[in-house]
Formats: structure tokens, sequence, C-alpha cells
């Protein structure tokens, strides 16, 4: 079991930023008391402080209470092409899986193969994947592989049931390695203007919280 102890997360690891100066000008992305309750934020690239924090695959998700939905949309068909953009969630509403099957799907080419990648902070919960589960065996053209920084309530029965039935219906779900969060790194977070691309620290455990979650997916599984 790894050693890693509960964090409580600053303003700026929540996505608010400390610095008051540099929250004028995310305050149009960020601020949460505009939106409606059960608005999702959708976005191409999300900001740096929100991976670092939210996509870190800690054991423990103390703060962690959003799902970021990365995805890439690859359709093949008469008009072949490539989507991507994210999206986020507060648990308390409606979630990023949900919103990408109310909004984003609908948007594609129908009749056409879709083969779809998700890269998210952690895995779904039972609902969520229920949807999941429903949206494969109605669409036979849609294929989808789900990277997870870390698994969501794992220990729960119900939970590891909704895991298997996932796979079941057809979703191929994985762990995201390390590679995998530096390409969410190069992909989906926004750099800040002006500023050479940086490239991507990995955090002290990256590995070995993988291959921890890794052993975790392969028991449920």
């Amino acid at each position: 079991k790894m050693a890693e102890k509960q964090e409580e997360p600053s303003n700026a690891q929540n996505g608010e930023p400390d610095n008051a100066e540099e929250g004028e000008g995310k305050k149009k992305k960020v601020k949460r008391e505009d939106l409606p309750p059960f608005e999702i934020v959708t976005g191409e690239r999300l900001p740096a402080i929100f991976f670092k924090f939210q996509f870190r695959n800690v054991e423990y998700s103390s703060g962690r209470n959003k799902t970021f939905l990365c995805y890439v949309v690859e359709t093949q068909g008469k008009e072949p092409g490539t989507r991507r953009g994210y999206l986020e969630d507060e648990h308390a509403a409606a979630h990023a899986e949900m919103a990408f099957f109310n909004t984003i799907l609908p948007t594609c080419q129908a009749g056409t193969r879709h083969d779809v990648t998700w890269y998210v902070s952690s895995s779904p919960c039972v609902a969520c994947a229920g949807r999941i589960c429903e949206a494969l065996r109605k669409d036979k053209g849609l294929r989808l592989t789900i990277m997870v920084g870390r698994l969501f309530m794992w220990e729960e029965p119900e939970v590891q049931a909704a895991l298997r039935n996932m796979r079941e219906a057809g979703c191929k779900l994985r762990i995201m390695k390390p590679q995998d969060f530096e390409y969410v790194w190069k992909n989906f977070v926004e750099q800040e203007e002006g500023e050479e691309a940086k490239s991507f620290v990995p955090w002290e455990d990256i590995q070995e919280n993988f291959q921890y979650y890794e052993e975790k997916l392969a028991e449920i599984l």
C-alpha cells in the first residue's frame, strides 16, 4: 500500500490562484459563482495548476472533488477528422462523463465510426459507468478507451462491478502511465503566453503509484 499522506489543497491547487493578480486573468474561466449549478466547463486546454493537482495519481484523493476529462475523437468515414478538448465538473452537479455523451458525441457525424480516447483524473462512478455501458451497447460504431489517473472508490463492491460491466460492454480501461500524463501535459494543458512550452516534470511517486493502481485494476477485472 502506498504511504501517500492526504493533502489539503491550497487555493491554487483547487484552480483558484493564490496570487490575486494572476487570478484576474483567469477569472473568466474559473470563477464558479458565475456558473449555473449544472454547467460543465469545456475548452481546449486546461490551466496547468488544475492538471498538477487534479491529475496527480495519489492513493488518497483528498480535496480532489472534480473530474477532469480530456478527450480525443477520431472519426472514420467520408469526412475523417480528429477533435480534442476537455470537460470538467463538480461532483455535486452533472459529471464530465455524462456531459461528453450529452454535448460532445451528438455533434459528431452520425452513422460513422468514432474511436474515442478519454484521459480522466479518476475512474467513473457507478452511474457514469452505467451510462458508458448503455452508450457502447447502443452505438456499435463507438470505440471507447479510458485512461484513468487513479481509481475512484475502488474498494466498494458496486464500483468494482461497474468497472467489470464497462469492460464487458467493450470499454478498454487502462491506468495512465507516466508517458500518458506527459501526453496530456503536451496536448491539453495551456502554457503561459509568451513562454516556451515547459516540459512535463513527473512528481515523485508517479511510477510507483501507476503500478499500484495497475495491480488493483487487474485484480478487479
